[in-house]
């Protein structure tokens, strides 16, 4: 099983919270190991006994905003199973990737933030695998199976319409320009309107609202597992 560093490392948390200061007050451009343990009152190569390169070190930052937005969503719907409905799920996912500065920055391809990291092959692989429309795409057959969306569309074309639409949302919800005037009080009841208006009404039978929470979570741990294989290291 893979474990963070900074679960037996306190030198390595404090890199990580300093890296993670830098990068969201300056940016990664020009962001140097050197400056990263400076802040965290470490030697520099402190840090590369946990990380082996810079671009390691920042991915894994990365990685651990998508692993705080996963263990969120599981604490929720462990909380709420009606979470699971499209309904509120949709605008839970817009809400999390505005909260969420990293998985936000690589949704909107932030330059200005992550410099040549938002190309970087293990920043996409994380928002393709993890990302908003990842996660929506995961849950449609679900939904799909418990009579929570119309089924008449293919699963093809279904899926093409609902990422258009999450995609929408959350160009509208992280872009930093002004892209227009209209503001609404609650945005979250307009997404859930959007969403129901899209898919069709909820119809779900007896247990299949649960069924559809206990899928997600199944799914959210799967996820979860992979994503601490791939910026965690082996537990010895």
């Amino acid at each position: 099983m893979a474990v963070l560093a900074e679960q037996d490392s306190g030198s390595a948390a404090r890199i990580l919270g300093a890296a993670r200061e830098l990068v969201l007050k300056r940016g990664v451009k020009g962001l140097t190991v050197a400056e990263i343990a400076e802040r965290a009152h470490v030697a520099k190569g402190t840090i590369y006994l946990h990380w082996s390169t810079r671009e390691d070190l920042l991915v894994g930052l990365f990685g651990r905003d998508f692993l705080a937005a996963l263990d969120a969503f599981t604490e929720l719907l462990n909380a709420d199973p009606d979470l699971a409905r499209p309904s509120r799920l949709i605008p839970l996912l817009v809400r999390s990737t505005v909260d969420h500065p990293f998985i936000c920055a690589l949704q909107i391809e932030d330059d200005d933030l992550l410099g040549m990291l938002t190309q970087h092959p293990r920043s996409a692989e994380l928002l393709a695998k993890l990302g908003p429309a990842a996660l929506m795409h995961a849950a449609l057959p679900v939904w799909r199976r418990h009579h929570l969306v119309r089924t008449d569309w293919t699963f093809d074309d279904q899926a093409y319409a609902l990422q258009a639409l999450l995609m929408g949302f959350l160009t509208h919800a992280v872009e930093r320009r002004v892209l227009t005037a209209i503001s609404v009080d609650d945005p979250a009841r307009v997404i859930a309107a959007a969403t129901t208006a899209l898919l069709g009404p909820e119809e779900p039978g007896p247990g299949d609202v649960q069924a559809t929470a206990d899928a997600a979570l199944a799914e959210i741990e799967i996820k979860r597992e992979h994503l601490l294989v791939s910026i965690g290291k082996p537990n010895e």
